[in-house]
């Protein structure tokens, strides 16, 4: 028999297609820089995308190239995901929030050809224009009346660009393994790595999440997870596939939140748990009534089961999922159970508080020791979680040594050591590299260490995770000073803070000798507990 199937490829191209052929009505909602209250459909959204792209061929962009965003949530970085990722080139999201010597160091690694900023970023590109080797186009987000006076060369109008350009494009079809966006780790051990991610993984992660998360079609999301951090967790792709609102979320703050949920009547949004204590701690005249429960995902640190308790009496329905920037964000969800509904609210909040099993697009998500075999599910016994997939990403940029690290036996290793209880949830029990987790921002607690053990009074140094209950947990370091020096907590925060980017500094300085073993190695157990109460 003649094989009649339609073997199309997974791409994120189908996904633009699908939306502006059956949603073409459907809105995007966005403050950006230069209007406060910008509203459009996925018809025009689409048209410009296509404009967009003419543009970037024009720029000499063509398939494989990496195009870099410096940018914030708004209509403009929405219609730059789909026009680089769908023309064949690499949408490489760049996290502002990091220093200037890691900006340089991104940037030119992942050999940026062009460079899409928001005005208020402008100055940071000046201060290292001179270091950036691959970059030979800069593009403001906005309009030519708002253009900022710059240093930058050839510096070119985003709206400029557009008007000059057809709405008409052919979008090219490609192989559902080309790599579509890239992202770059934190640095949590040496230089950062560039994550790369496919079409068809991105496109597989858009068609599980909305299973998991339990959505509708035309759902009004608020997109608040910054979309240079993992791709926004893929809801920038999700969205269009479900005919949603977007509800871009640029000032992040409690009042925002409110605000869309009870003018836009947002039903689900995502966000670390810092967001959820946000809403939490608002005060009365931040806080708005609305009558429609709200469908909330968080992730970047386990959030305490108080806050869990606190915010779903507020009419928020809060699902804890667990993934990394290897994987495309999200992969594991803290399921609920309907065994639960029984139990004291207090203890379920802790149920809730677990990271919970594998997601739908996922082949195996699974804990096992040092051999490679599932340990045992008992609740108490700990090992490694590791991924199997289509939602596990490429490899790294231009390093295969790290890549087949990664990779070993089959599995992508996580680094991060939990538990599997009976039913199967896993819950974290520690971080094999001491990663601090702030606000959803992955923190390096060497790349701390290393900044402290410059200052002249400084002997040796450790930094570990200290709970908080804004950010989840926030950087505290112990320091043993040189032996007739002084230094004050004030003084060494002031050092650090030349240093690194503000939420790298170390928010607590305690001041004693270091425990540790008999060959030296520091005992980062001991610091971990008092740094609990310090």
């Amino acid at each position: 028999m003649k094989n009649l199937m339609m073997d199309t490829p997974l791409t994120i191209t189908s996904l633009m297609e699908h939306a502006e052929r059956n949603f073409p009505t459907r809105e995007i909602v966005s403050v950006s820089s230069d209007n406060p209250s910008f509203r459009y459909t996925y018809s025009e959204a689409f048209t410009r995308t296509r404009k967009l792209a003419n543009a970037l061929n024009s720029l000499g962009i063509s398939l494989g190239d990496h195009v870099g965003t410096l940018a914030w949530n708004d209509h403009r970085h929405f219609e730059l995901y789909y026009a680089i990722s769908c023309s064949g080139a690499v949408c490489h999201t760049v996290n502002p929030r990091l220093f200037p010597e890691q900006l340089v160091y991104i940037i030119n690694h992942a050999e940026d050809q062009v460079i899409f900023c928001d005005p208020m970023f402008v100055p940071i590109l000046e201060n290292i224009q001179d270091q950036l080797t691959t970059t030979k186009h800069f593009i403001v987000l906005t309009s030519e009346e708002q253009m900022p006076e710059s240093t930058l060369p050839g510096l070119l109008c985003y709206e400029t660009l557009l008007a000059q350009e057809s709405s008409e494009f052919d979008w090219p079809e490609l192989d559902e393994k080309t790599p579509c966006s890239m992202c770059y780790t934190s640095g949590t051990t040496g230089r950062p790595k560039g994550v790369v991610y496919h079409h068809r993984g991105a496109y597989l992660m858009t068609m599980g999440t909305p299973i998991s998360w339990r959505m509708t079609l035309q759902p009004v999301f608020m997109a608040i997870v910054p979309l240079f951090h993992c791709n926004g967790w893929n809801h920038t792709w999700m969205m269009p596939l479900l005919g949603g609102t977007v509800v871009g979320c640029r000032d992040i703050s409690a009042k925002a939140i409110y605000d869309g949920i009870a003018d836009e009547r947002v039903s689900h949004f995502g966000g670390a748990p810092i967001v959820l204590n946000m809403i939490v701690n608002a005060e009365d005249g931040e806080r708005r009534n609305f009558d429609h429960q709200v469908e909330v995902f968080t992730a970047g640190a386990p959030p305490a089961p108080a806050t869990l308790a606190a915010i779903g009496q507020l009419g928020f329905n809060v699902t804890q999922v667990y993934g990394l920037t290897e994987t495309y964000g999200h992969v594991v969800e803290s399921l609920w159970n309907p065994d639960w509904d029984t139990l004291p609210a207090e203890e379920q909040s802790s149920r809730k508080a677990r990271q919970g099993i594998a997601m739908p697009m996922m082949d195996l998500t699974t804990v096992v020791d040092d051999t490679g075999q599932q340990i045992a599910m008992d609740g108490v016994t700990q090992g490694e979680i590791v991924m199997r997939g289509n939602s596990v990403m490429k490899g790294y940029y231009k390093n295969p040594e790290a890549t087949e690290k990664a990779f070993s036996g089959g599995f992508f290793h996580s680094e991060d050591i939990a538990i599997q209880h009976p039913d199967g949830m896993m819950q974290i029990a520690d971080r094999m590299k001491d990663i601090i987790i702030s606000g959803g921002e992955n923190i390096s607690s060497i790349e701390i260490e290393g900044a402290i053990m410059a200052h002249p009074a400084v002997s040796l140094c450790a930094v570990v995770a200290k709970p908080d209950d804004k950010w989840g947990e926030v950087p505290c370091a112990f320091v043993e000073l040189l032996e007739g020096k002084l230094a004050t907590e004030a003084e060494v925060i002031a050092f650090v803070r030349g240093r690194l980017a503000g939420f790298k500094t170390p928010k607590r300085i305690i001041f004693q000798e270091l425990p540790k073993t008999s060959t030296g190695k520091i005992q980062k157990f001991e610091l971990r507990d008092i740094a609990k109460t310090a």
